[in-house]
């Protein structure tokens, strides 16, 4: 595989020097282990560069006549993708590092030979670590399988996913990047497609959700005509499919939800498409009156607030322009809105301080 989204790696902080007990000299501290975000990083290239995946910091210098106080040991910096969840063995998480230049101390180096530790000195902190990417995007792409979002991707970017007529054929995300004639750059996320029971590790399950937590807004991508996984399968409209897909997210993280989320309506070329909008959008206008249409359990709790409902068609073009200026428009209302959020916790502060 290209992408790789969870890595294993063993760490260790250096051992400390030894201390000089006939003059009361200390050694050296040993090697800190740290993990450093760099941008045009990939777990891929960790693994490639690093393929027993083990990283140890120096040992601290021995205290000596010519040195009583030994130096310090060599830390040993690993530079890491941003948006990298430091996870312990247990799987709670001890880090994250989400902007380039954030660093994160992964194994402590021990004390040198002092004359608390007899002169003899302390071993370094050693533990196994999961470094687990989480994408981060502007938009992150939505949908079940077939949906078209890797069409989608390939028309509003400069992405080249796989395409093909089957389900599951998006098995990793793909990353790209909307240009606008201002030179604006927009990155979407086209993320593995979910199926019914995601939320519960079935299909890519979590390793597709997680990506969808480091993405600002959603855009969820529905057919039309609905969706079908396969013969075993239920037919689900797709009023049912947006449903479905809100349950997924909900179940597992509710804060999703709380995501400025956008709707694309794909494949408009394909016969009896307009009624099926028509009908469609009456039951988005209304979804309490539609609900029954579903079994209880698969009901979302909270039904998502569409910025904007956009009928599109991958496969003649029509909607993508429109598309690109409904996503760029709400990206730049979210900004606006921070920087107003930021501006208004500024002067409160100030007024506070005075």
């Amino acid at each position: 595989s290209n992408f790789i989204d969870d890595l294993r790696v063993y760490v260790r902080g250096g051992t400390g020097g030894m201390g000089y007990p006939s003059l009361g000299g200390e050694g050296g501290r040993g090697g800190d282990v740290w993990f450093v975000a760099r941008e045009r990083t990939t777990l891929k290239s960790i693994r490639e560069k690093y393929p027993h995946k083990r990283f140890v910091a120096g040992t601290g210098a021995n205290s000596s006549v010519k040195a009583l106080k030994g130096e310090k040991g060599k830390d040993c910096e690993v530079h890491v993708p941003l948006g990298i969840s430091v996870l312990g063995d247990d799987g709670k998480q001890i880090g994250e590092l989400n902007a380039a230049g954030e660093r994160f101390l992964a194994a402590r180096g021990g004390l040198g030979g002092s004359l608390a530790t007899n002169f003899l000195p302390c071993k370094g902190q050693r533990r196994t670590v999961h470094l687990d990417l989480k994408l981060i995007a502007d938009i992150g792409l939505v949908g079940f399988p077939n949906a078209g979002k890797s069409s989608l991707l390939s028309k509003i970017s400069h992405a080249k996913p796989e395409i093909a007529n089957y389900a599951f054929t998006t098995i990793q995300p793909e990353l790209g990047k909307i240009m606008y004639p201002d030179y604006k750059q927009i990155s979407v996320a086209d993320l593995p497609g979910l199926i019914e029971g995601a939320h519960a590790n079935k299909g890519m399950g979590h390793k597709f959700l997680k990506h969808v937590e480091r993405t600002k807004q959603l855009l969820l991508v529905v057919d039309i005509s609905g969706f079908q996984l396969s013969i075993k399968t239920q037919f689900r409209t797709a009023f049912e499919t947006v449903l479905l897909l809100t349950k997924e997210l909900e179940l597992y993280k509710e804060e999703l939800l709380a995501k400025p989320a956008l709707l694309a309506i794909n494949k408009m070329d394909l016969p009896c498409a307009k009624d099926n909008l028509d009908e469609l959008m009456t039951q988005l206008e209304n979804p309490q009156d539609f609900l029954h249409l579903l079994e209880e359990e698969m009901i979302p709790a909270n039904t998502l607030e569409f910025r904007e409902v956009i009928p599109i068609s991958t496969y003649t073009g029509e909607g993508i322009e429109e598309l690109k200026t409904c996503l760029r428009k709400s990206i730049d209302e979210q900004a606006e809105q921070v920087n107003e959020d930021y501006r208004k916790k500024k002067l409160l502060l100030l007024q506070t301080s005075k």
